[in-house]
């Protein structure tokens, strides 16, 4: 690793003792070596700590901050943004699995193209044992040079994990941080992608875990993954509807900052009422983890890959 090192990956960890050190290994043993990588522990009461500055003691590119206190996701991956150096920056999610050349044919795609901001690759989520659950199909129009366009896709059709992609810090930073009403995740995405196309690698290389204590599945209402998201969400001054309010908000106000034409920003607009004044089709806007589950026996890679990549770092 370089003394500044070229990619950052930052990774918020609150309780993440079961599936911690596995992702870990998998971004450890990574092809792609010039990066550092940040946790941040929420103030994690389980064994994560011990984990943690564990993996810190044994590879110098793990630098490891410990919060005094529970600040919420959202803030926790805001944060952990602020502490990274490279020109290139990566979240990674402490029970996600990564193939091994992942970073190095995202890092790759943002290279040769320098008009794309966010690289990220196919994927499957896996299940607690790292069995494949469901695949996924990218059909995002992401990639398309037209701005509202690649809006119009975040907006109508089945969401992917470009949250999780690589990319280009400097364009992170030009956009609203991260919030916590309902949904936050799409819209600041929705307004990375008005900067400029996404690029999806076409191989399976990233692997998104579904569990019981996924954040989604352990705070199943709106209110409770809002108020995991910040604390402060907790009360009578959160109810539902201002979340939900705050939701279609954080799509107009993406648009109103973005750097686009006078032109664009009125067809964003146009998307933007037709989406709150239609109703969206079933499935439409859904979480690939959370659809019926399919046979795994239908993909051509497994996650056996990651594996024999794991084994093959540590022999």
């Amino acid at each position: 690793m370089t003394a500044q090192p070229r990619l950052s990956i930052g990774l918020p960890v609150y309780n993440g003792e079961e599936y911690l050190a596995e992702s870990l290994d998998a971004l450890l043993g990574q092809t792609y070596e010039d990066f550092e990588l940040v946790i941040s522990d929420n103030a994690s009461t389980d064994g994560t700590e011990g984990i943690c500055r564990k993996y810190a003691a044994q590879d110098s590119r793990i630098r490891y901050i410990r919060l005094p206190r529970n600040i919420g996701a959202a803030p926790n991956h805001n944060y952990v943004f602020t502490e990274c150096r490279g020109e290139l920056f990566k979240w990674a999610s402490h029970d996600d699995l990564y193939a091994r050349d992942l970073l190095q044919r995202c890092v790759s795609a943002l290279d040769e193209r320098p008009d794309v901001i966010l690289a990220h690759s196919d994927q499957a989520v896996i299940d607690g044992d790292g069995q494949v659950k469901v695949p996924y199909e990218y059909g995002l129009a992401t990639d398309s040079p037209h701005a509202p366009e690649r809006f119009r896709s975040l907006l109508f059709e089945p969401g992917g994990d470009d949250f999780y992609g690589v990319m280009r810090a400097d364009v992170l930073r030009r956009v609203k941080p991260h919030d916590s009403y309902h949904h936050a995740d799409r819209t600041f995405v929705a307004e990375i992608t008005l900067h400029g196309p996404f690029h999806q690698v076409p191989e399976l290389l990233y692997f998104r875990r579904d569990h019981p204590t996924r954040a989604e599945r352990a705070n199943p209402s709106k209110r409770s993954r809002c108020v995991n998201l910040d604390p402060r969400r907790a009360g009578p001054l959160h109810p539902t509807p201002r979340l939900l309010a705050e939701y279609v908000w954080g799509f107009a106000s993406a648009v109103r900052r973005a750097p686009l034409s006078p032109a664009d920003r009125r067809a964003c607009y146009r998307h933007l009422a037709a989406w709150m004044t239609s109703r969206v089709r079933p499935g439409a806007g859904e979480r690939v983890e959370d659809r019926a589950p399919v046979d795994p026996a239908k993909l051509t890679v497994s996650v056996d890959a990651l594996v024999a990549g794991r084994e093959g770092r540590q022999a």
